[in-house]
C-alpha cells in the first residue's frame, strides 16, 4: 500500500480519479490550489486507488494522506 500525500498547504480543487480507479505511477489523482498555483497529487506506483480522504473543497496539511493505492 502506498499513501498519497499533501506537498503543502492547499485546497482540494479538483478530484481527478475516484476510488476503484486503475492507476500508473505518475497519474494524476486530484489537484490541490496553493497560493494560486494548482498542484497536482500524483500516485507513485501503479495499482488499484482503495480510498480518498478528501473531496472538493477541503483544506489540507503538508503531509495530510489524501488517499491510497494497493
Amino acid at each position: 500500500m502506498a499513501e498519497i500525500r499533501a506537498e503543502m498547504v492547499g485546497t482540494v480543487l479538483q478530484v481527478v480519479a475516484e476510488p476503484g480507479a486503475a492507476l500508473n505511477a505518475g497519474d494524476t489523482v486530484l489537484i490541490l490550489e496553493s497560493m494560486k498555483m494548482e498542484l497536482p497529487a500524483v500516485s507513485e506506483k501503479a495499482g488499484t486507488l482503495t480510498s480518498l480522504t478528501v473531496v472538493k473543497g477541503d483544506r489540507v496539511q503538508q503531509g495530510d494522506v489524501l488517499g491510497t493505492v494497493e
